[in-house]
């Protein structure tokens, strides 16, 4: 158990991931991206508002010209778990049809709501459509997801920061912290 930082964080009763961690798993993932999809037409589909953060250090980890585009797609609300009614709440601006689509998404817990987008983009044609992941939660699945690129495997925690939220609060830490009181 990492100590909670000398910055006061009230909601946080543990990190989880430290900042240099996630920092060096990124550029992992970059170079492991940047080496797939040489020569590729790439399209980063960030989903937001979680993966905002993620997106914006793994593209700058991509040595390779790329595009990106954004979703906003919704399950929580202002509860700690999936309420598993998905909406979209912001569509892409562009199309997606003979692209190789890399969708970036902060965490995948249940699966519910990535099983449901990945249906949704497949319908477009894409050359190809794949995921990359900072958080996953194996513990939590109840829709099998292929997960091409994996940041960290965590344990049925719910964690806010690096664009975590709980009810839009703590996306600005720059760590992964458990929820204080969450009692897992």
């Amino acid at each position: 158990m990492t100590p909670v930082p000398a910055r006061r964080d009230d909601g946080v009763s543990e990190v989880l991931i430290a900042e240099d961690a996630i920092a060096a798993r990124i550029r992992e993932l970059g170079a492991e991206v940047a080496r797939d999809y040489a020569g590729k037409d790439l399209l980063l589909i960030c989903v937001l508002k979680g993966a905002i953060f993620f997106l914006a250090d793994l593209m700058r980890a991509i040595e390779l010209p790329l595009e990106i585009d954004f979703m906003a797609i919704s399950s929580y609300g202002a509860s700690t778990d999936s309420s598993g009614v998905v909406r979209i709440l912001k569509d892409l601006d562009a199309s997606i049809e003979g692209r190789d689509v890399l969708i970036v998404e902060d965490i995948i817990d249940s699966g519910l709501t990535l099983s449901y987008l990945v249906r949704t983009l497949r319908g477009r044609k894409p050359a190809s459509l794949e995921i990359c992941a900072l958080l996953t939660k194996p513990d939590r699945r109840e829709m099998d997801v292929p997960v091409r690129y994996v940041g960290f495997e965590i344990p049925d925690r719910f964690v806010i920061g690096y664009g975590l939220d709980f009810a839009e609060r703590y996306r600005n830490l720059p760590y992964v912290g458990v929820l204080g009181g969450e009692g897992a």
